[in-house]
């Protein structure tokens, strides 16, 4: 079964989720809506059903589960069928990229960063959110994702190993915020966005592509 088949297959059981733990869900969006420029246009990788994209006022995304997408297209997301590891976009096109809970389901990370280094203009943003494996609750998705339809084929990441990935890429300045201090069932509100990361199981990553790149990676 490749990595996207079971959200395809498990739409209603993703949107599920959402409902669910919305205070969670909340909690995620103001994260990165702290480290999202303002300005400028942005492209989603690995959209989903539009659940982060949408509220955060990003037009654009791809995503390989045509059930996903139809969703995202339903919220407003102009979205097109595709993998990180080989954006269908120009050069130089996009002000920020952000993939949220999707390095876990890349089958190349390099190269998918490579991709949105690729698409972004000189000065823009990379924003990465991300269940830090490290964390209590990215020990338990480790733990227990032999049982989880979406988790099961996941590879997980923790912070420091991103930000490898990010610095060899050709990504700096970077800039961190966490959130999601206790177990998900217990979160009855939305919860404080802090800085740094390491206590937070919900890390957003945000680095810039240098105005003046000492490097240009590209996927065959």
């Amino acid at each position: 079964m490749s990595r996207f088949e079971a959200f395809e297959k498990n739409v209603d059981r993703y949107e599920a989720w959402f409902e669910h733990h919305r205070p969670a869900y909340e909690s995620e969006l103001e994260a990165i809506r702290a480290l999202l420029p303002k300005n400028g246009e942005g492209l989603e990788v690995g959209v989903g059903t539009g659940r982060f994209a949408a509220p955060l006022g990003i037009c654009k995304g791809i995503d390989p589960s045509p059930a996903m997408a139809k969703l995202a297209s339903e919220r407003g997301i102009e979205v097109r069928f595709g993998v990180g590891e080989n954006l269908p976009y120009e050069d130089s096109q996009f002000d920020f990229v952000l993939l949220v809970t999707t390095t876990c389901f890349l089958d190349d990370v390099p190269a998918a960063l490579g991709e949105a280094y690729r698409v972004l203009r000189p000065g823009g943003y990379i924003l990465i959110g991300l269940v830090d494996r490290e964390s209590s609750l990215g020990k338990v998705y480790e733990e227990r994702k032999q049982n989880n339809v979406f988790y099961r084929d996941a590879t997980f990441l923790s912070t420091d190993e991103v930000v490898t990935y990010l610095k060899q890429t050709g990504f700096c300045d970077f800039v961190f915020l966490q959130t999601i201090f206790q177990n998900l069932e217990d979160i009855k509100e939305v919860k404080p966005v802090k800085p740094c990361y390491g206590e937070g199981s919900f890390v957003v990553v945000r680095g810039t592509k240098p105005s003046v790149p000492t490097r240009y990676p590209r996927t065959a």
